[in-house]
C-alpha cells in the first residue's frame, strides 16, 4: 500500500482532477492525503466530493509547500510515499506499476508528458489539454494503456516515489527557504549524497498541465524575485548555486 501526499493551495478544478484520476485509477485502496495549504474554503466542494476516498490534512493557513508536504509525509501510515503536485493526472493502475518498480534506497520519478517543451529531455510533450476542464483522462489512459517497463537512471524531477524512512533520513523538504523554488532540487541532491539510486520509470507517465494560473506582471516579477531568492539562499547554505544535469537530472554545485 502506498501514502500518496498532494500539498494543495488554490487550484479546485486541478485538484479535482488529480484526484478523480489517483482514486479511479488505483489498484488498491491506498491513503491519500490532500495537504491543504490554506484557503480551504476554495478547495471544500472538491475535498467535500471525494471525502470517502481520501484523508484530508487541513493547515489552517498558508504555511508554504515545503512544509506542507512534509506535514503530509509524517501522517502517513504506509512506509512507502508518492509525492504529487495537485496539478498531475495520474495514469490508469499507477499504484500497480509503482509497487513493481519500487526498490529501497531509491527515489523514483514517473516520467511527465507535458503539453509544451520541457528543460527536461526525458518528458514526453503531447497535449491533452491545457487546463482540466478540456483535458480527455480516458483518451489518456488509452494513449499510455500498454506500456512495457522501462527504467533508467534520470529521475530527479516530481512526482517522487520513495520509502518514507529515506525520505526523513535526509531531512525532507527543508522549510527554512524563503519559497517553494530550489528546494526540490536540493533534496534530490541530498538524496543522492546518501548514495539513493536516482530512478526514472517510463511505463507510469503522469501528465502536468504546468503553469495553470494567470499572473499578472506583477505576480510575475514577484515570482522571479522569490525564485533568486531561493538560489541564493541555496548558495548561502552550500557555498555554490545547485544545477543541474540536462542529461541525466542529476543535481550538482
Amino acid at each position: 500500500m502506498i501514502s500518496v501526499i498532494i500539498p494543495t493551495y488554490q487550484s479546485p478544478e486541478a485538484l479535482d482532477l488529480c484526484l478523480r484520476s489517483a482514486i479511479q485509477g488505483q489498484v488498491e485502496e491506498n491513503q491519500i492525503i490532500v495537504v491543504v495549504d490554506g484557503f480551504y474554503d476554495i478547495n471544500k466542494e472538491i475535498l467535500e466530493k471525494h471525502a470517502k476516498s481520501i484523508d484530508i490534512l487541513n493547515l489552517e493557513e498558508n504555511v508554504g509547500t515545503p512544509r506542507a508536504t512534509n506535514l503530509g509525509v509524517f501522517n502517513a501510515k504506509y512506509e512507502r510515499i508518492f509525492i504529487v503536485n495537485d496539478d498531475n493526472v495520474f495514469p490508469h493502475r499507477w499504484d500497480d506499476i509503482l509497487n513493481k518498480s519500487y526498490q529501497p534506497n531509491s527515489v523514483i520519478s514517473p516520467n511527465q508528458v507535458e503539453p509544451t517543451p520541457s528543460m527536461f529531455p526525458q518528458f514526453v510533450i503531447k497535449d491533452f489539454g491545457r487546463d482540466p476542464k478540456t483535458f480527455n483522462l480516458d483518451t489518456f489512459w488509452e494513449e499510455y494503456a500498454n506500456l512495457l517497463p522501462k527504467k533508467d537512471e534520470t529521475g530527479s524531477t516530481m512526482p517522487i516515489f520513495m520509502s518514507k524512512m529515506d525520505y526523513l533520513k535526509v531531512g525532507g523538504w527543508d522549510e527554512t527557504y524563503p519559497a517553494g523554488w530550489v528546494v526540490d532540487w536540493e533534496f534530490f541532491l541530498k538524496c543522492q549524497m546518501n548514495g539513493m539510486e536516482m530512478i526514472r520509470e517510463y511505463s507510469c507517465p503522469f501528465y502536468h498541465f504546468v503553469s495553470l494560473s494567470v499572473k499578472t506582471e506583477e505576480q510575475k516579477t514577484k515570482a522571479r524575485e522569490l525564485e533568486g531568492q531561493c538560489h541564493e539562499y541555496a548558495r548561502y547554505k552550500w557555498g555554490n548555486y545547485i544545477k543541474n544535469n540536462l542529461q541525466n537530472n542529476l543535481k550538482f554545485l
